[in-house]
């Protein structure tokens, strides 16, 4: 493993732009070393970046991440973000289990909805 990673190392490894990491580095999620303007990612940079981009695709927000990753740094620690990160898991599972319930009644609704359209449209001879 490198010592050190510049903002564009981790933009082809990640396949994010360089803008989404200097985001990141605005939001105090990742806090990369400075040479000159350059930017020096270390390997903690390196796998925080990797967290957060694994919990935006699971759906956390921003604020959830931070807290997630923050967490690996202090007491109880790993043990600690461990159980938040499932508490957090299980909450978004739960929210896209609704989401998911929502949808199949609206599904339901529009089928119901375009069916009375159809035969209507039937009975008025426009079918």
């Amino acid at each position: 493993m490198k010592e050190f990673y510049t903002i564009s190392d981790l933009a082809k490894e990640f396949d994010v732009t360089t803008r989404t990491i200097r985001f990141y580095e605005d939001q105090n999620l990742i806090s990369p070393l400075r040479e000159g303007t350059r930017r020096l990612f270390r390997a903690r940079d390196r796998t925080r970046l990797k967290l957060i981009l694994r919990g935006k695709r699971l759906g956390f927000t921003l604020a959830e991440i931070s807290e997630i990753v923050d967490m690996y740094d202090a007491a109880p620690g790993e043990v600690g973000q461990l159980r938040l990160l499932i508490s957090k898991i299980e909450g978004r599972r739960a929210q896209l289990q609704q989401q998911m319930q929502d949808i199949e009644a609206t599904l339901s609704d529009l089928s119901e909805v375009e069916n009375r359209c159809r035969d209507r449209l039937s009975a008025l001879g426009g079918a």
